[in-house]
This record gives structure tokens, sequence and C-alpha cells, in this order.
């Protein structure tokens, strides 16, 4: 059974190890990467931060969508964790049984970073990108007076 699905590129760290995993009461994490399947030093890795008593399974995306879909991960409480919103998004795609997905910690990058600044939340053109936090701002006046 799927507990929890999250997007966090540190993957694996002391939130997701300790906090996440008591809370949730998971047996099993499933990391689901491309990236880290492929790269030897990055499972280690992975392998070191895994709580005690928690088993850890790393998988390509397909592999992990292959094995969700199969059945042979119902026997475990799953804390899936995946490195990238792509990723996530391949995976929920691909599994039914994926209802939603936790956003955790993401790579800054010019493609995946929006910072609107007021001016841009009052401008009716621009608002149409940022329509939830274009209501956090309905009260404000844009110092230049410009709508």
């Amino acid at each position: 059974m799927i507990k929890l699905t999250r997007v966090d590129y540190r993957l694996i760290h002391g939130q997701v190890a300790m906090s996440w995993t008591h809370a949730l009461d998971v047996d099993c994490i499933l990391c689901a990467s491309d990236a880290v399947a492929k790269d030897d030093m990055r499972k280690a890795a992975l392998r070191l931060a895994r709580p005690n008593g928690v088993k850890l399974v790393i998988k390509d995306v397909n592999a992990a969508i292959e094995a969700l879909n199969s059945g042979v991960t119902d026997k475990y409480s799953l804390f899936i964790i995946v490195e990238t919103i792509e990723d996530a998004y391949r995976l929920a795609k691909g599994c039914k049984d994926i209802k939603e997905v936790n956003l955790g910690g993401t790579r800054k990058s010019p493609e995946t970073t929006l910072h609107p600044t007021p001016r841009d939340l009052c401008d009716r053109n621009r608002c149409r990108a940022y329509p939830r936090a274009c209501e956090r701002w309905r009260g404000y006046r844009n110092p230049s007076g410009s709508q």
C-alpha cells in the first residue's frame, strides 16, 4: 500500500529518514529515479542513509511502475521518493494507485522557478500565470498605478 509519494531531490536525508518514515509508519522506501539507478555511488550513499528496520528499493522509473502495477509491492507499507517533478509525473501517469504527490525539495533552475512580484500579480495579463497568488494580493495597490 502506497502511503506517500514525495518529490525531494535530496531523496533520503534526515527529515525523510526520521520524520516522514516514522509519521507514515512505513516499512519500505522505494526510490524511483533513472539517474540514481545508474549511479553506484549514489545508491551506496542512499543505503547508508536508510533508517533501521526499513527496506530500501532503488529502481528506475519504468521498473518502479512495473513493480507497483504488478502487485509485488502490495505487501509493504510504501513510501515512494522521486528526485524530480518529471519522475513523479511519469510515475503517477503509469501507476493508477498514486493519487497525490507531496512536493518537497526541488532543484532551483530558471525553468522551474517562478518569483512573481506584486507588480506581476496586479497586472491582469501577467496574473493569469499566478492565479492562486493573485487571490492573496487582491487588495494590493500597484505603486506605479497601472493595472
